[in-house]
């Protein structure tokens, strides 16, 4: 597997919840219609959750301004998205959610790259750390 991760920031003046509805409800619906014509396996949204003691640390470290969301977009693999993004079908479902994208996303600071994960440590429960 492989995915993009995407940093979003809303169009200046929109509300954040102006901005999480619109990303999450329409721009959501457009993604499950379109997202398999260009080869999207897994489409997963993290909206920003207010928090004075993250603001702080992020302060305190001298991060810059956080995006409002950040997109993950899954693939099968590097060769299929390829193949999906090439293609005719694919490249018409990209058209599409970009023009609706303009609607709510501030189009000059977004941002993405394409990774894998590397997992450090997990206590989720779901694996057990190893010793």
């Amino acid at each position: 597997m492989i995915k993009m991760v995407v940093a979003v920031w809303r169009k200046p003046g929109m509300s954040q919840e102006d901005f999480e509805s619109r990303w999450f409800v329409d721009h959501g619906a457009l993604v499950r219609e379109y997202g398999p014509a260009m080869g999207f396996v897994r489409y997963i949204q993290s909206h920003k959750v207010a928090s004075p003691a993250i603001d702080a640390l992020a302060e305190g470290r001298g991060w810059g301004e956080p995006p409002d969301g950040l997109t993950e977009i899954w693939w099968e693999s590097v060769d299929q998205m390829n193949i999906a993004l090439g293609s005719l079908e694919g490249q018409a479902a990209s058209k599409l959610l970009a023009e609706d994208e303009v609607h709510f996303i501030e189009s000059t600071r977004i941002t993405g790259f394409l990774s894998t994960e590397k997992v450090v440590f997990d206590f989720t429960g779901k694996t057990a750390p190893s010793t």
